[in-house]
């Protein structure tokens, strides 16, 4: 899709993650096209979604569609100037029918002229824009990921509640603002370290506990319900509340896996040696070396929470899922378990929408990869749009983590 053909449109990206599409649509604006998130999902956004959908697609699409409807019954909505942005996948996950499901409800209700956005994981996203568009929305990413990091890390501890989250907020809208400044990439980079830099210092500022270390726990899964708050209950904010601390596996993960899984599948075609290959290596040599400039300024504060490379994610999982054999984010999910058990984390919660086959297959794995570390505890917990006992559940597994606190071999590195 050109760029020509979204100019006069407004562009709508579902929050998967609050502030990865907070900056996205920031990037959108870099290039001169209009860009906000999705409305905050609600009960609303389950009861429009559940109209147009059987039960058997997972939760991240009724909620992605309920909150695409929710636009299109606003008074001013015009169909010809509305674009919505849903990527696309492969693999064995749901998320690959996502947008061409939009399009058909959108097609049924009258809707036919609003635009579809869906660059595809086959070629890394790459054909979301041109080459200066991909990477400031890389560098947008970055950031995003970075100051929610530092989120995590701090809220836990704070002794004044919210002002984390309030040095988030702000944090988050400097980065937007540079982020949708229309210039050079090479200014824009020095401004954005800048942003990290000063982000930095107004998180070192806030007034923490010393001394104290709660339980580490990761969270891997599904990317959508892991990373939106509304669908997994604030499952995250649940944990903080019994006494643990959250790494959350974050966007530019997946990002380069769907590299990685680029790269595998020239492999396999016999095109090694191919302008495809060479372009896949270009990109991610200037991705990796966007995101060392970025993090520099985080490489003390963010000691012990060092994100793995995704070739040593896939190698610890491949004694139990192959990645020449086992796609998408179960792969992730139980490679990490492992790094997260290496870092010293005290336990892994997978979030995962009910009948996700990703999830399914992972909860089956687990309770080897637990016995096999020390009895790490993990647990999946399913998502569906109905309230659930988070509460009790939650609390039963900080129980569980605080024991093997006391017990580990791995400490916290």
């Amino acid at each position: 899709m050109s760029q020509q053909s979204l100019e006069g449109r407004t562009i709508y990206i579902p929050q998967m993650s609050y502030g990865g599409s907070r900056t996205l649509a920031a990037a959108f604006q870099s290039i001169g096209l209009y860009a906000e998130t999705a409305p905050d999902s609600d009960q609303e956004t389950l009861e429009l979604g559940g109209r147009y959908t059987s039960g058997d697609e997972c939760l991240p699409e009724r909620i992605t569609l309920g909150d695409f409807l929710k636009i299109a019954q606003l008074p001013d909505f015009d169909p010809k100037k509305t674009a919505f942005f849903m990527p696309t996948a492969g693999g064995p996950c749901r998320f690959g029918q996502y947008g061409g499901f939009i399009e058909k409800v959108m097609r049924e209700l009258g809707y036919g002229d609003i635009l579809v956005l869906s660059p595809t994981s086959s070629d890394a996203y790459a054909g979301i824009g041109d080459s200066d568009f991909v990477r400031t929305g890389w560098r947008a990413v970055i950031a995003s990921d970075a100051v929610q990091k530092l989120q995590l890390k701090t809220r836990p501890y704070e002794i004044h509640s919210g002002d984390t989250d309030e040095v988030y907020e702000t944090s988050l809208q400097e980065v937007c603002d540079v982020v949708a400044l229309q210039t050079d990439n090479k200014t824009r980079l020095k401004k954005l370290i800048d942003v990290i830099t000063r982000a930095r210092d107004r998180f070192r500022a806030i007034p923490i506990k010393k001394g104290e270390q709660k339980p580490l726990i990761g969270v891997v899964g599904e990317i959508f319900c892991r990373h939106h708050g509304f669908s997994n209950e604030e499952l995250i904010r649940k944990v903080e509340e019994f006494g643990g601390e959250v790494w959350l596996s974050d966007i530019t993960e997946w990002v380069w896996y769907t590299a990685s899984e680029e790269r595998k599948n020239l492999r396999l075609a016999g095109r090694r040696f191919s302008k495809a290959m060479l372009a896949n290596k270009i990109r991610s040599a200037i991705q990796q070396a966007d995101e060392h400039a970025i993090l520099k300024p985080l490489h003390e504060d963010l000691k012990g929470y060092e994100e793995p490379d995704v070739e040593r994610v896939l190698a610890y999982s491949e004694p139990y899922l192959p990645a020449i054999g086992a796609l998408g984010e179960m792969v992730l999910s139980v490679g990490k378990a492992i790094y997260l058990y290496e870092k010293g984390a005290d336990g892994v919660i997978d979030i995962s929408p009910f009948t996700c086959m990703n999830g399914i297959v992972c909860e089956a794995i687990y309770p080897r990869i637990s016995e096999e570390h020390e009895g790490l505890p993990i647990r999946t917990f399913y998502f569906d749009g109905t309230a659930s006992d988070l509460d009790r559940d939650i609390g039963i597994f900080i129980e569980l983590a605080r024991n093997y606190q006391r017990k580990k071999t791995k400490q916290r590195i």
